[in-house]
């Protein structure tokens, strides 16, 4: 795949110059981006959805057994996803696994944020990023092998490192994301970048699965919408481009054990959770073995150093915190 240079189409002006680095945390930085979602339609009320399966939950090391194992990918599976930049497998996830993780994803948003985002309509996104390196639970899902294989597998390279894990959750009412790519996000000289996309529950239409625009080269319709910091011209503009020229978007529920997976230059988008649910998911992110930081990160790239201490733009992005995920190294 080509060489990336991360750079999205930018006529500098006060509202579109990205250059300086992001200088607050990884909360405010979401904060920010889901401030650029074009919410002007007001969507219906509030659904009660399903209540979650009452199920044994499996213990941590039959986790990490189930985690290890492979998920076989067939050559149509790999070149649906080179064609259109994503691709949604069934089953990757037991249901015991989905509802081990998403209890303790909750958890853990319950410490950091003092609240239930379960309870209520906070209408937040919330965010929690780098758990694996202190939660041993968190560390199987995040280094999972049977990721990194899967992640592997469709950018067809020897080899995949980890950027970061992200744990996602969009709290009851929260409206749109951004229509977006992750090429920017992510301050790596390759486009060899994949984010595997793991829903901690079922989503319904009406929690607001992620959404796809394929076929991958669709990014390139929209070259020339330039990117504004603040506001919700870009996301308007994206959403006008793809809607004139009859791009076609996936939008379909997740079950219970599916997981997408998405390139840096597929562009997606995700609609208003309208259920009593918060939508959690653990979004974590791998790239080519050898690539390198590039020369100028931006704010977009948001605490992009978090995620790779001590390197610097330029060199290879091989921190400790950025292991190989695939292949697994031989233990014996």
């Amino acid at each position: 795949m080509a060489i990336s240079n991360n750079n999205q189409n930018l006529n500098k002006t006060d509202s579109t110059d990205v250059s300086k680095p992001w200088d607050k945390d990884n909360q405010a930085w979401w904060d920010w981006y889901v401030s650029l979602a074009d919410n002007d339609v007001k969507e219906d009320r509030i659904i009660n959805v399903e209540p979650l399966p009452d199920i044994i939950m499996p213990s941590d090391h039959e986790v990490i057994l189930e985690l290890s194992e492979p998920y076989n990918l067939s050559k149509d599976q790999i070149n649906f996803f080179k064609k259109n930049g994503f691709i949604k497998l069934k089953r990757v996830f037991s249901p015991g696994a989905v509802l081990k993780l998403r209890a303790e994803l909750i958890n853990l948003l319950k410490k950091e944020f003092k609240v239930d985002p379960d309870k209520g309509a906070h209408e937040r996104f919330l965010s929690l990023e780098m758990i694996w390196p202190k939660n041993k639970l968190l560390r199987a899902y995040v280094l999972s092998p049977r990721l990194g294989q899967i992640s592997t597998d469709l950018l067809e390279v020897p080899a995949v490192r980890l950027y970061h894990d992200n744990v996602l959750a969009k709290q009851a009412g929260c409206g749109r994301t951004p229509w977006h790519f992750d090429d920017h996000h992510f301050p790596l000289d390759t486009n060899d970048v994949v984010t595997a996309w793991v829903p901690a529950q079922p989503i319904p239409l009406e929690m607001g699965p992620l959404s796809f625009a394929y076929p991958l080269n669709v990014h390139e319709l929209v070259n020339s919408v330039s990117f504004e910091k603040t506001g919700t011209g870009y996301d308007r503009g994206v959403s006008e481009v793809f809607s004139k020229n009859n791009v076609k978007v996936n939008e379909t529920p997740f079950e219970l054990g599916e997981v997408s997976f998405h390139h840096n230059l597929n562009f997606h988008t995700a609609s208003r959770n309208r259920t009593n649910r918060s939508r959690v998911v653990l979004a974590n992110t791998y790239y080519r073995d050898g690539a390198r930081v590039i020369n100028a990160p931006t704010m977009v790239s948001g605490d992009w150093q978090k995620f790779m201490p001590n390197v610097k733009p330029g060199e290879v992005a091989a921190s400790p915190l950025n292991p190989i995920c695939w292949p697994v190294k031989d233990k014996s």
